[in-house]
């Protein structure tokens, strides 16, 4: 017994012991397939053209939308990057100083760069009552600040009778501690990328924000292209969220109503070794493409980002030199085509902000050819306007959804002769001989995360109503070439607002006027909650056990009262349904999409479309408990198949499996013993995944010994 103690804390104390994959499974050669992007969001628009047609003001749709709510006190405007939220804005702050008694705006931004989406505009030039004009000293992203640094040019602008103050979120959160919330009574506080600030006590501009609405002495306008944050903290405390008047629209909206772009793909690929190597196999030089390097502090890195850009520039072509005007790199692919790169990751500040200033050249701002690559580390996101992009290429999973989000906006721009635009993720896929498989596996269940999210976010939105004796059809709506079936559920399309309005048997509808905008207008705030919980995640792909339910009754419903605590049960368990109901049509819709043979029936507008439409009408009765019993993970499952090796998608299974196991730590080690012994008579180690009962315990007490382990080491 000692000899065999003695042996087993050997091998525990071992490198092997301490990485999941080696514990739990035999190492087996990668899989001769060819790994390949396989898009898992795939969506085709109309283009109608609409979203670009401005109004007799020279206001584009969203900007419309928001400027009739312009007489609300606290104003919350989400819409998707490229939208035109700087200039509804302009429109609304404009009206506030002209006719609601506004004594100034204050417009704030996350960084400096974004200052310049505030610039003076021509307002009146497209119709419009009035110009946009900031004088060149009070936009303190472009002006020094003065003797009083920019702080003090806060409090100088505050006491002056100038209209309109530019400044970065720091700069405002820093005006605040000095001056008081007093001093900003008055004023318009209009809030850019409103997804930093945060309910927790700790993000200070969320106190400043939470203060200044309880005194009730200002008016904030707050614009975001993503409500929700990465970290799953709450943007806005419920009470406070409760103030605010939305406008909300969407992605689907926005790409629908685009002139040129009309196909949007998203696709996770999935490499082993150095990303650099299978670079080219997803980046295109054919495409104009912002290319997205890995952290330095990430597992994806090689930790020297200089040689990452080398490796990538000397991939495409040999270099021709930079350019003495731009600073890009030039270089020549083996087809004698000369591509110019602009290199953002350079940490010799005077190259950079060469080529920073190149790209925001207005001059060049409609110059297709001015620019075909931009490699970027921590740059070219949020705010960041560049209408060519094709291609939003990046390497290692973001930890924000909402950054993932504003990538994706990089290239969603809308540009003459651009019909199609792409984001890809690349990250490294578990591997057994990784240094840790489960940041690996951790990282991919992100990636569905994400891609789960953003299927919901690019799909028409649903208008979900009880089916009863009294239902009719809603006008506006297209129920298909039969028309409108009284004896049946019914689902109709409108074209023009994007809206499906499908009935469904035993719903329960929403109460409270509260209730109601958030089954209209914020399903996608609550399905990201859902997607951004990794235990959910993991049961929905990999628990062979899960009973659906388990996941969309009671863990959804749970997200949904932790998000909506002062609202009834009844209207949480309408936004319930609702939530769930989007999230598995969608899902099934795709799923149909992708795997249709028929194209004969393709309508003008989406494959989405149809597949929503054909699964609605498929089914004799469409109900809550057939909603309710549709695994939502179940076509994640599927795409993550087909992007990741059998073996690759093994180890996933295995340690999600192995969290599962609930042992006492008496039982797990004596299994660990039995482990070794097991190891030493064949040669390997029991797996979690064998048939064979006892095997298969055997595994579970090492991994439960081995997840012990890691969490007293994080302690």
């Amino acid at each position: 017994m000692a000899e065999e103690k003695q042996s087993y804390r050997c091998k525990f104390q071992n490198d092997e012991w301490s990485r999941m994959g080696g514990i739990l499974m035999e190492t087996q050669s990668e899989s001769s397939q060819p790994r390949q992007a396989i898009p898992s969001v795939s969506v085709t628009y109309a283009t109608t053209g609409r979203d670009q047609a401005p109004n007799e003001m020279g206001m584009r749709a969203m900007q419309e939308r928001a400027y009739e709510k312009r007489g609300e006190q606290y104003l919350l405007i989400k819409s998707p990057p490229a939208s035109g939220k700087s200039r509804a804005l302009m429109f609304i702050a404009l009206d506030k100083l002209q006719n609601q008694g506004v004594e100034q705006a204050i417009v704030v931004v996350p960084e400096k760069s974004i200052g310049s989406s505030f610039n003076d505009e021509p307002l009146s030039k497209f119709g419009f009552w009035a110009d946009w004009v900031v004088q060149p000293h009070w936009n303190l992203c472009n002006a020094p600040g003065g003797d009083d640094g920019k702080v003090g040019a806060v409090g100088k602008f505050l006491s002056s009778a100038d209209k309109v103050l530019v400044c970065t979120h720091a700069s405002f959160r820093f005006a605040v501690d000095k001056f008081g919330i007093e001093a900003f009574d008055g004023r318009l506080i209009a809030v850019d990328e409103f997804h930093h600030v945060s309910a927790n006590p700790e993000n200070k501009l969320g106190a400043h924000l939470g203060a200044l609405v309880a005194r009730d002495k200002v008016h904030v306008v707050a614009m975001t292209g993503s409500y929700f944050r990465g970290d799953a903290a709450a943007v806005l405390s419920p009470e406070d969220e409760a103030k605010f008047d939305t406008v909300t629209y969407t992605y689907y909206e926005q790409l629908n109503g685009y002139k040129y772009l009309k196909t949007l793909d998203i696709g996770y690929f999935f490499y082993s070794g150095s990303y650099a190597d299978d670079i080219l196999k997803v980046l295109d030089p054919n495409e104009k493409t912002i290319l997205h390097i890995p952290n330095v502090n990430s597992r994806e890195s090689t930790k020297d980002k200089h040689r990452e850009v080398e490796h990538i520039i000397d991939a495409l072509g040999d270099w021709q030199g930079a350019d003495p005007v731009t600073g890009f790199q030039l270089v020549k692919t083996p087809e004698g085509r000369v591509l110019r790169i602009a290199d953002l990751v350079d940490d010799e500040a005077a190259k950079r902000d060469r080529v920073s200033a190149a790209l925001k050249d207005p001059a060049q701002k409609n110059n297709r050819n001015h620019v075909d690559i931009i490699i970027a580390l921590g740059m070219a996101k949020e705010g960041f306007d560049w209408i060519w992009c094709e291609h939003a290429l990046t390497v290692g999973y973001r930890a924000s959804l909402t950054e993932i989000v504003q990538i994706i906006g990089r290239a969603t721009r809308d540009a003459v002769g651009k019909t199609t635009a792409r984001f890809t993720n690349l990250i490294a896929e578990p591997d057994a001989s990784a240094e840790n498989v489960t940041e690996a596996v951790n990282d991919t269940l992100k990636a569905i995360a994400a891609s789960l999210l953003m299927e919901q976010v690019l799909a028409p939105r649903f208008n979900f109503t009880p089916k009863s004796p009294k239902s009719g059809p809603v006008e506006g709506f297209d129920y298909g070439e039969d028309g409108y079936d009284p004896t049946k559920t019914n689902v109709g399309f409108n074209e023009t607002s994007g809206q499906f309005q499908i009935e469904i048997k035993g719903l329960v509808e929403p109460k409270s006027k509260e209730a109601k905008r958030i089954c209209q207008e914020d399903l996608n705030e609550v399905i990201t909650a859902f997607v951004q919980d990794k235990t959910t995640i993991e049961r929905g792909l990999f628990d062979e056990e899960l009973v659906p339910e388990e996941l969309t009754q009671v863990r959804m419903g749970k997200i949904v009262a932790a998000k909506f605590p002062e609202l009834a049960a009844e209207d949480q368990e309408a936004i319930r349904q609702h939530a769930v109901a989007a999230l598995n049509l969608t899902q099934k819709a795709k799923e149909i999409a992708v795997t249709s043979k028929d194209d004969s029936q393709a309508s003008g507008n989406t494959a989405l479309i149809d597949g929503v439409r054909k699964f609605a009408m498929d089914v004799r009765e469409l109900d809550i408990d057939l909603i309710d019993r549709i695994n939502p993970f179940g076509e994640a499952y599927a795409i993550l198949a087909k992007s990741m090796s059998e073996e690759s998608l093994k180890q996933v299974a295995v340690i999600i499996s192995a969290k599962k196991v609930q042992l006492s730590p008496e039982e797990a080690r004596d299994l660990a013993r039995r482990a070794v012994k097991f190891q030493q008579e064949r040669g390997r180690l029991p797996s979690i995944l064998s048939p064979d009962p006892w095997e298969k315990k055997m595994a579970e007490g090492v991994a439960y010994l081995v997840r012990m382990k890691q969490e007293a080491a994080n302690v």
